[in-house]
């Protein structure tokens, strides 16, 4: 083999290239890829919503000796709190022996929400021998997708006396899962020349829920007495407990390896939740930082992180303001002097769908981690855009922890775009930027990651918070 030009060594040395996990890692590595995923995996089945992601970070916080923390109360150097935020969103702290007015508080923020289906408050109807629920899209979605796969049914319904009843029916294995008709290709000519956006519309995501009519001849509406009469004998409900019920139709599927070598991994949720479990877990494994770390799990990203449990709501810069508070610091200038990491997905460059990806500047699957100096959509609308320094400021530790990252954009720029919480973090002037798995068939219901990428965005997270 010929030696290197000093032309080419030269290029070598000056070029930046994208690095693929796979083809440097030693066999050690790939097991430590392979077996963090495992532990991931299980937190995506755990997690299908908000709540139940939020329930399932609280028990691997608490398994690590983490205690509950309500707005108030003491809080002194070397604690190591959550905050439970109306069971939608939360935040886990330690608190460090470092001078946070100095050093500031380093921050993971993600978010717990996936696009779902969720039901009108009066959903449940009969027609033509068939029972069914309405529902209303939640966040971006493909409506097409969501019709003639599994689904189960996740949430919480609020009787009259104010008691609490779960449900999450179709996830056992012997378990009846639920469905949404579609239009048989034989009577389906006319869909088929519809745009993809409109074949199916909002409307007609109707979630089948049975077919047995009622022992009464008497009764009308026979179906829907049967489907009320077995959750009023399982969980004590009535129709009207649908008004003050949070339920949702997610698909039921399970967290699965793809490919014959299972370099990736099919789930519903990855979208964010393939960027909380690293933060959660990065926290975790460093618990003896003398950093003041905070790692945020916040609902409602998908539809713009409005409402209480939303990263627009106060909830942050409440708790940065009482820690300061308590430690005898100045809450602006710990929130100045902190860093943050939007922990979000980002769109990973498909081969099948070149044409709306500009390739130099998109994430490749199993390349690392990827920071978005920038998101939102064509002219860069709804991002806060970080500071040379700051993408610096990270560039100097992940080389320093030899964490294998790449750059990326949500494909071309006038294709569209999208958005994350970093800018309502950012406007709480706490400089931010996106960093976060790529993902391919991002909302769709089941959606694909790199192993190697999870566990590259977990090393990223170690790396900035030890």
């Amino acid at each position: 083999m010929s030696e290197k030009t000093i032309g080419q060594e030269m290029l070598d040395k000056l070029s930046y290239k994208r690095r693929n996990i796979y083809e440097e890692a030693t066999p050690e590595k790939i097991k430590a890829i392979y077996d963090y995923s495992e532990g991931y995996k299980k937190f995506l089945d755990d997690g299908k919503t908000e709540r139940e992601a939020t329930e399932a970070a609280i028990a691997l916080v608490e398994a690590k000796g983490f205690t509950e923390y309500k707005l108030g109360d003491k809080i002194s150097v070397g604690d190591k709190r959550y905050l439970n935020h109306h069971g939608r969103s939360l935040i886990a702290f330690k608190v460090g022996e470092k001078d946070i007015e100095r050093e500031g508080i380093k921050i993971l923020a993600s978010h717990v929400d996936s696009p779902r289906l969720d039901l009108k408050q009066v959903p449940m109807y009969e027609d033509s021998g068939m029972g069914f629920l309405k529902t209303h899209y939640y966040g971006g979605v493909k409506k097409y997708q969501w019709t003639a796969i599994p689904l189960a049914l996740h949430g919480v319904m609020v009787k009259a006396d104010g008691e609490v009843v779960n449900v999450c029916i179709g996830e056992d294995d012997n378990d009846p899962i639920f469905y949404i008709n579609d239009l048989l290709p034989h009577l389906g000519a006319k869909q088929a020349q519809e745009p993809l956006g409109t074949a199916i519309s909002g409307e007609t995501l109707n979630i089948l829920i049975g077919g047995l009519p009622y022992d009464d001849k008497e009764v009308s509406d026979k179906i829907k007495l049967t489907a009320l009469s077995i959750l009023n004998e399982k969980y004590g409900v009535t129709e009207e407990d649908f008004i003050s019920a949070e339920l949702s139709l997610v698909p039921a599927f399970k967290a699965r390896d793809i490919g014959f070598d299972r370099a990736l991994i099919a789930a519903y949720g990855h979208d964010d939740r393939v960027c909380s479990y690293p933060a959660i877990t990065a926290l975790l494994d460093n618990a003896d930082t003398k950093d003041t770390v905070m790692v945020v799990l916040a609902d409602k990203e998908e539809v713009g992180s409005m409402g209480i449990s939303g990263m627009q709501s106060a909830f942050l810069v409440d708790l940065i303001a009482e820690i300061s508070k308590a430690l005898g610091k100045n809450e602006a200038v710990v929130r100045n002097n902190s860093k943050c990491l939007s922990a979000d997905v980002t769109a990973c460059y498909d081969p099948n769908f070149a044409d709306v990806y500009e390739k130099r500047n998109s994430a490749m699957i199993s390349c690392g981690t990827t920071m978005s100096k920038y998101t939102g959509a064509r002219g860069k609308s709804g991002t806060s855009d970080a500071s040379a320094e700051l993408v610096g400021y990270f560039r100097k530790i992940f080389a320093e922890n030899d964490v294998i990252w790449q750059t990326g954009e949500l494909g071309k720029i006038d294709m569209g775009g999208g958005g994350t919480v970093a800018m309502y973090i950012a406007n709480q002037n706490i400089p931010t930027v996106d960093l976060g798995v790529p993902v391919i068939s991002m909302h769709a219901p089941y959606e694909v990651v790199s192993k190697a990428d999870v566990y590259s965005t977990y090393e990223a997270f170690c790396a900035f918070v030890k």
